[in-house]
């Protein structure tokens, strides 16, 4: 009887396990996963609040900056209150992780946000330098 309740807490504790340590994927390994979920890491490159066009789009580039993108965060204006700041100000060169369903607009890849929490911003390390 003890093998059977401990296999199944077994596979969900590896269930569980190997969820979190999923890998992350790089902006330019992105179009490969088009219409999965991934954890996407790169370098701020640019950002645009498109308040003229229909929808308002913020647009969050990473890696390579517009017009040359190979992949976009974007916020769509009904999500921004859900943001205490600015996005295009507050992620403008940072490193960030995103996660979320990839989606392929226009030869471009990119997730949707609606909230900070599929946002982690990587803090950078200070280069220690030894005093001789």
């Amino acid at each position: 009887m003890k093998k059977l309740i401990t296999y199944p807490i077994l596979i969900a504790l590896f269930n569980l396990i190997t969820a979190e340590e999923k890998a992350t994927i790089t902006p330019a390994q992105d179009s490969k996963h088009v219409g999965k979920y991934e954890k996407v890491c790169g370098q701020v490159a640019s950002t645009y609040y498109a308040d003229e066009n229909k929808g308002k789009p913020t647009f969050i580039n990473l890696d390579k900056p517009y017009p040359d993108q190979i992949f976009t965060v974007m916020v769509w204006d009904s999500d921004r209150k859900y943001f205490k700041f600015k996005p295009e100000d507050f992620y403008r060169d940072k490193e960030i992780c995103v996660e979320g369903k990839i989606r392929d607009y226009k030869g471009v890849a990119e997730i949707i946000i609606k909230t900070p929490k599929e946002v982690t911003v990587i803090e950078k390390k200070p280069v220690e330098t030894k005093n001789d």
